[in-house]
């Protein structure tokens, strides 16, 4: 996963340029949650105290400044597939991971867009940021797969555009709360070789 610029990863960035990058983030995280992810980088910068110059100096594009907001889910949705990984029903355990990461998407609005973008341009801020996400997405898949709870033609990469594109019908949708559940429930009778635990 990356955020900021290639040589901030390379060298420590000053306490003053820190601090920006800090206020930066958590306006975006402010501004996306309110606004989505389509939100005017200029009220980002204006809201951080900085200049809009600052703003690309850290992160050259949009789409890098929403993969460095989504680190944060990232990580959490990381710690919880490796936790994932020891429950006893593989099945419910791809299920559980799913469902938060619709959850997560759901905290901002744009986001699920900008993934499905992201899965057709490998060489994006946002796809790298959401490569170590196939990794473990892959792994619960594959253990599910292993006892023959999930179908084997069924790719990580068509499964996650698949919860993404339920996060986006459930955003568009604000309405009806119990819609993600739903095609969540329609899709895992799909790939499922039988019905699926907690589904």
């Amino acid at each position: 996963m990356t955020s900021g610029t290639e040589h901030q990863r390379v060298r420590p960035m000053r306490a003053d340029a820190r601090r920006n990058y800090e206020r930066l983030l958590a306006q975006a995280r402010q501004a996306f949650a309110e606004h989505g992810t389509g939100a005017s980088l200029e009220d980002v910068a204006r809201g951080a105290g900085v200049g809009i110059g600052t703003l690309y100096r850290h992160f050259p594009n949009r789409y890098a400044l929403v993969s460095a907001v989504f680190e944060e889910a990232v990580r959490d949705l990381l710690a919880r597939s490796r936790a994932l990984l020891d429950a006893p029903q593989p099945c419910a355990a791809l299920v559980a991971w799913l469902r938060e990461i619709i959850t997560h998407a759901s905290e901002y609005r744009g986001l699920s867009r900008a993934l499905m973008s992201a899965a057709q341009d490998e060489s994006s801020a946002l796809a790298r940021c959401s490569s170590p996400m196939r990794e473990a997405g892959q792994a619960l898949l594959s253990r599910a797969q292993r006892v023959g709870a999930v179908r084997g033609d069924v790719s990580i990469g068509d499964l996650l555009q698949l919860t993404n594109a339920i996060a986006l019908a459930a955003e568009e949708t604000p309405s009806d709360p119990g819609l993600a559940d739903r095609l969540l429930h329609l899709t895992l009778r799909g790939i499922t070789t039988s019905p699926p635990p907690g589904a």
